[in-house]
């Protein structure tokens, strides 16, 4: 594979190197950051900011980061046009804005992550992500995920039934080094959807359980009810 060049950077090279000489101190273990997607306003929820909202008395934001503080490091947010004040952050996040480019949302999110990661020292094999409104995200799904990504795969992609969510998903850093310069060139797909597609991203399917779908968003306010009932049953 060439390198390639992203945010100034040759981030596939520097990323083979660094992951090789990390494999050696740590064993072969993968380094893996994480981007919570936490650009949200939740405009069907009256635009409030759906990060601070809580489910079973826990903020969403506090939710996913337990998911993935024994997993990822570091965590990144991305706040999009939020000021990361009102996130109340923690010092375990880094909080990075989007790019400056005509892409919003998810996309633009993951390309901010990707960005960071290929600017550092010693960037990551894999970038996690998953979108901030994801209560019940399973805290396997990354170990799983680095196990069905295998050495060719480029992308895995969480899936409950039919159901597809790329924005919890496994990303080799080498494979989407070229995101952000491709957004600022116009050349970018216009959805994680797309990007999934364009890298015929696996798709991790997870079992059925009584418990329902652990990927399902709040996205109404039947959503968030949902959910809360779902948080006392777990107790």
């Amino acid at each position: 594979m060439q390198p390639v060049v992203a945010g100034g950077h040759i981030c596939h090279r520097r990323e083979h190197d660094r992951r090789n000489r990390h494999r050696d101190r740590h064993g072969g273990t993968p380094r893996i950051a994480a981007v919570i997607l936490a650009g949200g306003k939740g405009e069907r929820l009256g635009g409030v900011i759906k990060a601070n909202l809580e489910i079973g008395g826990v903020r969403l934001l506090d939710r996913v980061t337990e998911a993935m503080t024994d997993v990822a490091s570091p965590i990144l947010v991305a706040h999009g046009g939020l000021d990361p004040v009102v996130l109340h952050l923690t010092g375990q996040h880094v909080p990075i804005p989007d790019l400056p480019a005509d892409h919003a949302g998810p996309l633009a999110g993951v390309a901010a992550a990707i960005a960071w990661c290929c600017a550092q020292p010693e960037p990551p094999e894999y970038l996690a992500s998953l979108a901030v409104d994801t209560p019940f995200f399973p805290h396997d799904f990354i170990g799983k995920a680095i196990t069905a990504i295998g050495s060719e795969s480029s992308a895995i992609i969480a899936r409950y039934g039919t159901q597809d969510y790329p924005t919890n998903a496994l990303w080799r850093l080498s494979a989407v080094a070229a995101l952000p310069a491709r957004i600022a060139d116009g050349t970018a797909p216009h959805s994680l959807k797309r990007l999934a597609a364009e890298l015929e991203a696996k798709s991790l399917e997870w079992p059925a359980s009584a418990a329902g779908d652990p990927f399902v968003n709040a996205n109404t306010p039947a959503d968030l009810l949902a959910l809360e009932a779902r948080a006392a049953a777990r107790g």
